[in-house]
């Protein structure tokens, strides 16, 4: 069994932590499952927050541990809904995938007891900054986690963007859209679109096109202390820039879209024998051999 790397986690034991619940209560399995484990939950914590709809301001919870049931997407929402207070969040799968959202629920049960004493470590995870800026004036803002996709929309035909790195054209793209993932988010749309999975812990983005038109457009890793700027001359009416999953704004010839690495970092409790390549292996299939 793998063993990771990973920063030593804040609880030690010594006082009871306190966590935020987050889930999608709109759910009807997922609420009813927030409320059961909730006694457990308290067995060990103290909860300051319990939060069934993802809108709570997190921004000055003095919190030790988030607590996410669902799927990957609540741990999504959880990573925007912290903002620049990135709490260490346990996932709890009660979805389909769960790549980010481990533990089955039997699990969580199981070694939450050993996350609250501080025997489980903390995995930190790079982010991104994106602006747009039009005129020289910004007109939108986000951080993200998993990846910033630009993509062609109505009425769907092929759409060129501009890639500058450092400021400096590094070329043209001729496709369906482009997709700037994270390390963590290349297991998301970037594996779909083609591109390279990235471990987890590496300090790089990587640049994917989707669907390009020639066999030489290949998707890029490069650094993340590097600036990242995408253009769209001739964009469509539907041309939109995707943020983990969520549209920011349409994309007009005028527009620049940077990207930049976060000051701030996702952070991910990480229990003992749930490695990265065993997740791999159990979540995505990988493996060598074909299977009959």
């Amino acid at each position: 069994m793998e063993s990771e790397t990973c920063a030593p986690s804040s609880l030690s034991g010594a006082r009871r932590p306190q966590v935020v619940v987050l889930a999608a209560g709109d759910k009807r399995a997922v609420a009813e499952q927030a409320q059961r484990l909730r006694p457990i939950i308290e067995q060990q914590a103290d909860i300051a927050v319990f939060d069934l709809s993802f809108s709570a301001d997190l921004a000055s919870v003095p919190a030790d541990l988030a607590v996410v049931l669902g799927g990957d997407g609540s741990i999504l929402k959880a990573a925007h809904q912290m903002d620049r207070n990135q709490i260490p969040v346990v996932g709890v799968n009660l979805g389909k995938l769960g790549f980010l959202a481990d533990l089955t629920i039997d699990q969580f049960v199981q070694r939450f007891p050993d996350v609250c004493a501080g025997r489980c470590g903390v995995v930190e995870h790079l982010m991104f900054e994106c602006r747009v800026t039009r005129d020289a004036t910004a007109v939108a803002e986000q951080r993200g986690l998993n990846e910033m996709a630009i993509l062609a929309g109505p009425p769907f035909a092929i759409l060129d963007v501009e890639l500058y790195v450092d400021s400096e054209l590094a070329t043209t793209y001729s496709c369906d859209g482009l997709i700037l993932s994270t390390p963590i988010g290349s297991t998301a749309h970037n594996l779909s679109a083609g591109g390279p999975i990235l471990r987890q812990d590496l300090d790089a983005f990587v640049v994917s096109p989707i669907s390009p038109h020639t066999l030489t457009n290949r998707p890029v890793v490069d650094a993340a202390h590097r600036i990242y700027e995408f253009v769209v001359p001739r964009p469509h009416q539907g041309t939109s820039l995707v943020i983990d999953g969520r549209l920011v704004t349409r994309i007009t010839s005028k527009d620049r879209v940077r990207v930049e690495r976060s000051p701030f970092r996702f952070r991910l409790v990480q229990v003992p024998g749930h490695g990265y390549y065993r997740t791999l292996r159990e979540k995505l299939g990988w493996g060598g051999r074909i299977r009959t």
